[in-house]
């Protein structure tokens, strides 16, 4: 992707370079290389570029993976890194194992040459990486953090299996009832305005709604179509989700499978962070953007309490980190020595309580949801004829 970037050099006047880069950061980086301070970095191709299809994201479980594989066979990281280059066809995951490679070229080590590219690689995979360093174990590293990866999204691959035949009642239940609050009743209502005044009330409200239609459709499609986008544009705010998962904590059951779903993540970027030799409250202060806002504060407690000298568990269980059976897990940790694999059982132990919860809950909520949706249908369809059989019970 280009980027304009406006920089001084050596107290001269305002220059503007295009440069390639993967992203603001690396272009700021290449300008600062060549000798400039920059000023400002924008993106270059307009409007269209920002409603088009996003940059690829960088595909790093696949990429940790391939280097895994071609380490194992005997290559040399560097070795590695190029056959991958090589190999790779998408431009910008290319470019950033080009700049990687360069950086080693440069002296750098793997960490400090893939630190320069967050986007790509977040804080957590670095600190692995740079802690495999200390004692030659890089396969061992990626290895771990593979295991992680997958185990997260076999977790989010499950939420999202069991969400599917929902939203798929849901979509078809408002499409059916869209279909007849559109075309059936508007044509029913045509039907009862020939018969007179002498209707039901019912039968009025059909009328109405038919002629509201039929006078108004255009303008009732436009409005309808912006209320739709203007919900897709709200729903895009990173401010409007972080508003509606605050309201999700609010609801006793669904607030506390939340905290679940999140200590689970939780325990296990611990468990993978201490086998990798990170301390303790370092591990705590990676972890925490993974954290929503509602946790983050009793993360500092428990970070605070552990600098303090206090135990881990007991620091967990004052700020409500952790659940009686995972107490307990804690302080067999403690006395083992191996918090790190306890960190990993932890979130073992939530992810299956979690799948319970979530088989237990779909079983209950989709006949529950197809009962709904039934009597929502089958209200219109009594609505529609019920004036049929007002008038005939009138003739007779």
């Amino acid at each position: 992707m280009r980027y304009e970037v406006k920089a001084l050099k050596d107290g001269d006047a305002v220059v503007a370079l295009t440069l390639d880069a993967v992203d603001a950061q690396d272009a700021r980086a290449q300008a600062s290389q060549q000798g400039y301070a920059v000023l400002s970095v924008r993106a270059l191709g307009g409007l269209h570029l920002s409603l088009g299809s996003r940059r690829a994201k960088f595909p790093l479980l696949l990429f940790s993976q391939e280097l895994l594989a071609l380490l194992n066979a005997g290559l040399s990281l560097m070795e590695a890194l190029q056959t991958l280059a090589v190999k790779e066809t998408r431009p910008d995951t290319r470019k950033v194992l080009e700049q990687v490679i360069a950086g080693l070229y440069e002296g750098r080590s793997l960490s400090a040459a893939l630190e320069r590219f967050p986007s790509a690689f977040p804080a957590l995979y670095v600190a692995t990486v740079r802690a495999s360093e200390r004692s030659s174990g890089l396969p061992e590293a990626l290895s771990r953090y593979i295991d992680y990866q997958s185990q997260l999204d076999l977790v989010r691959k499950k939420l999202a299996s069991a969400s599917i035949y929902p939203v798929l009642l849901i979509s078809v239940g408002l499409l059916v009832t869209l279909f007849l609050m559109v075309y059936v009743v508007p044509k029913f209502s045509k039907i009862y305005q020939d018969v007179g005044t002498n209707l039901p009330f019912m039968s009025r409200l059909l009328i109405k709604w038919g002629n509201l239609l039929e006078t108004n459709g255009a303008f009732l499609a436009i409005a309808f179509a912006g209320i739709v986008a203007a919900g897709i544009y709200w729903l895009r705010h990173p401010a409007t989700r972080k508003w509606i998962a605050s309201m999700l904590w609010l609801i006793p059951q669904l607030g506390e499978r939340m905290k679940i779903y999140q200590l689970a993540r939780f325990y296990r970027t611990l468990g993978m962070l201490l086998r990798a030799g990170i301390p303790i409250v370092t591990a705590m202060e990676m972890a925490a953007g993974l954290l929503p806002p509602v946790l983050q504060a009793p993360l500092g407690g428990a970070a605070l309490s552990i600098k303090e000298g206090r135990s881990i568990s007991h620091a967990m269980e004052a700020n409500e980190l952790t659940t009686p059976v995972a107490l307990r897990m804690l302080l067999v940790g403690e006395r083992t020595g191996k918090m790190g694999e306890m960190m990993d059982r932890i979130a073992t132990f939530y992810d299956n309580e979690m799948a319970r919860w979530v088989e237990w809950f779909t079983r209950l909520f989709e006949p529950l949801l197809m009962i709904i949706i039934g009597l929502i249908i089958g209200l219109i369809v009594i609505l529609l004829y019920m004036p049929i059989f007002d008038l005939a019970g009138s003739i007779q």
